[in-house]
């Protein structure tokens, strides 16, 4: 492990002031940097589907669909994601380069991130009081797990798979009906025998080693 003691730490503002500037897009996590890499044509066609039909439902309303560029800021974590897609219903201001009130966030996985995605980022998302669903998308096979604050304040995790639909109901706009084979519209599956073989190898999107994140000065 690197010597934390040798990385810079950043206050919030002076992260903001330096994304203005940066040539990568960067997540901060309680005064740390992190850049983060590209991604497959694959995860940006999964994104895209989802963004396309969340903008649509909440087209008119007081809320909007983003996708990868807005951060979200967790206050009480100190930190800022780019999650690849979400909703916000919170006032609109376009000058804006986050949202501190999400009702739903989507992450698609990775290979570079899917360790942070389903374990750093869902403790993190978890905290944000207006968040009432996370969706989780793999892009190597039609799966997808949606994490969903009860009327207790409990949260729940729901599994789906091929040919399954899902009901979101974070949005204020009314539920959504989100049918897995939208989410996978144009978007080439690598065969089963290939994601199996990937699922026993370390490092994979199922490996809960994880990955360590890479600081960025």
């Amino acid at each position: 492990m690197p010597d934390s003691k040798k990385f810079q730490y950043l206050t919030v503002e002076e992260y903001l002031a330096s994304e203005e500037t940066s040539p990568v897009k960067r997540e901060y996590v309680d005064g740390r940097v992190f850049a983060m890499t590209g991604v497959s044509r694959r995860h940006n066609v999964i994104s895209g589907n989802i963004y396309s039909i969340l903008r649509a439902h909440v087209k008119g309303s007081g809320c909007r669909a983003y996708i990868a560029d807005v951060k979200a800021r967790v206050e009480a974590a100190n930190s800022f994601y780019y999650p690849d897609v979400m909703v916000s219903c919170d006032r609109h201001d376009d000058r804006t380069v986050f949202t501190s009130s999400p009702v739903l966030i989507v992450e698609v996985l990775s290979r570079s991130t899917a360790s942070i995605d389903r374990r750093e980022k869902v403790l993190a998302y978890k905290q944000i009081d207006s968040l009432r669903e996370y969706l989780i998308v793999h892009q190597s096979k039609k799966r997808v797990e949606l994490h969903r604050k009860n009327k207790q304040g409990q949260w729940e995790i729901l599994e789906f798979g091929p040919g399954s639909e899902m009901l979101l109901e974070s949005l204020p706009t009314g539920p959504l009906t989100l049918s897995i084979e939208a989410i996978y519209e144009d978007v080439d599956l690598p065969p089963e025998s290939e994601w199996r073989v990937r699922e026993e190898t370390a490092g994979d999107e199922h490996d809960e080693g994880g990955l360590e994140r890479e600081l960025d000065w």
